[in-house]
């Protein structure tokens, strides 16, 4: 591409500065022709003017002669020809016989000859004296070797011109193919190690026209999006073996001793068998859960956070009051913002963050659903005064069975992080001043661009 890029751009130099180069030597080499005619001509009518003193008003032919001296010193070769053709003057070089007795003859009558080229030298003729009765002709012969060298010249600094634009045009041509190819090289070697298994592997945003950073950038991204798929696929398989392993062994446990026991002993051992089974089916539940948050990217829409907020704190009103816990929402006055989540996700945040919130709060407590603007988004605050968290099982929260002192699957932390990060937004946990947990929830705005696309 960087080839064909230069050779194409390269071309189009030529053709411009050729477009330009050739119309301009063209219009310099006739402005000298033209000026060098002129030249001529005036010349031959300074011969004429000194010669008519002579020949028409029949004084010394002095000022022809020095007319004629100056123009051989000039090295011009002129004649000055009577009102019958006859020479009366010549300088030491001859002017050419056929086109001088051609003009010549042009003169006499009265005419205003165009000079002519002839063997490398430009005849002019002017008459003498009045054109319609002139008493003679001045014919001027001058070599155009000066006009030459001039049009030479000329033609030499355009090439040169030419040359050097061309050649600054090749530079930079080699450089803007560079500036363009490099990034798609690398972007291109970034893929295929993507594809070769090197799932960390990301193409450089760094250089490039707008168009290919995007290009990389959209690339990163899928590359991201590919490596957490499959690192999550993995430790799907790893936790699913891994938090599987006891319930089952204590389900066989039970299902073994329940085959030996008396009458007596075993409705306990099948409520026992019955209690993991539950168990059983709440974490497969769960890693469903987890498993389709992970491998879905909604398309978000316009979703009303203090309607929806307030919709879920009266939901679960009577269960706090159950409790004996006190539940509120503190929103703004007026139309709440419009975030940009997929559907329902902040119904299943809120409902798992608020039934964690419950379930930890003793009773007489208190779980406060703060929202505040900010000027990049929403920010939702869940804060209770419960036990609150360490900072190790902080850190761990979001993972899947992270908390091991969780009383359910270890899963709702897990999943409330995918639905909050898929679309766009934050989540964190802090300690709540006074003591407890304060989760921190940072949402985008729904935008009209979220809803063109």
């Amino acid at each position: 591409m960087t080839r064909r890029i230069v050779l194409a751009l390269l071309v189009l130099s030529v053709v411009l500065v050729a477009a330009a180069a050739v119309p301009l030597g063209l219009s310099i080499t006739e402005r000298e022709r033209l000026a060098f005619r002129i030249e001529t001509q005036a010349a031959a009518r300074v011969i004429a003017a000194s010669a008519e003193e002579h020949l028409s008003d029949h004084e010394s032919a002095t000022g022809m002669v020095t007319g004629l001296a100056e123009a051989a010193k000039a090295g011009h070769c002129a004649a000055v020809y009577d009102a019958q053709g006859q020479p009366i003057g010549t300088t030491p070089c001859p002017v050419p016989p056929g086109p001088a007795e051609e003009l010549t003859g042009r003169a006499l009558k009265g005419q205003e000859p165009a000079p002519r080229e002839v063997h490398g030298r430009l005849v002019a003729a002017e008459p003498v004296g009045s054109f319609r009765q002139p008493t003679g002709a001045v014919v001027l012969s001058r070599s155009t070797d000066p006009l030459d060298d001039r049009i030479t010249i000329a033609w030499a600094w355009i090439g040169l011109v030419a040359a050097v634009g061309v050649a600054a045009s090749a530079l930079l041509s080699v450089r803007l193919a560079r500036w363009v190819g490099r990034p798609l090289t690398t972007l291109d070697t970034a893929a295929r190690h993507l594809g070769e298994g090197r799932l960390g592997e990301r193409a450089d945003v760094s250089g490039g026209p707008p168009e290919v950073r995007r290009l990389a950038a959209t690339f990163n991204t899928m590359a991201a999006r590919t490596e957490a798929l499959i690192h999550g696929h993995q430790a799907v398989v790893a936790d699913v073996s891994h938090q599987l392993r006891t319930p089952l062994a204590a389900l066989r446990l039970r299902l073994d001793l329940l085959a030996t026991a008396g009458p007596d002993s075993a409705p306990e051992l099948l409520a026992s068998a019955q209690d993991e089974v539950g168990r059983l089916s709440r974490l497969v539940d769960g890693l469903l859960a987890v498993a389709r948050a992970e491998q879905t990217v909604p398309k978000p829409v316009a979703v009303p956070v203090d309607e929806v907020a307030a919709e879920r704190v009266a939901a679960w009103e009577p269960v706090a009051q159950e409790k004996g816990i006190r539940l509120t929402f503190r929103g703004g006055t007026g139309a709440g913002p419009v975030v940009s989540l997929g559907p329902d996700a902040l119904e299943q945040v809120l409902d798992n963050l608020l039934d964690n919130a419950l379930d930890a709060v003793p009773d007489g407590g208190t779980v406060t659903v703060d929202r505040s603007r900010r000027p990049d988004g929403v920010r939702l605050r869940i804060v209770d005064d419960g036990p609150g968290m360490t900072p190790e099982a902080r850190d761990q929260a979001f993972r899947r069975f992270g908390n091991t002192k969780a009383r359910g699957t270890g899963l709702g932390l897990a999943i409330v992080h995918r639905l909050i990060t898929a679309n766009g937004g934050s989540i964190r946990l802090e300690d709540s001043p006074g003591g407890g947990l304060t989760v921190v929830i940072d949402l985008p705005l729904w935008r009209d661009a979220d809803r063109a696309s």
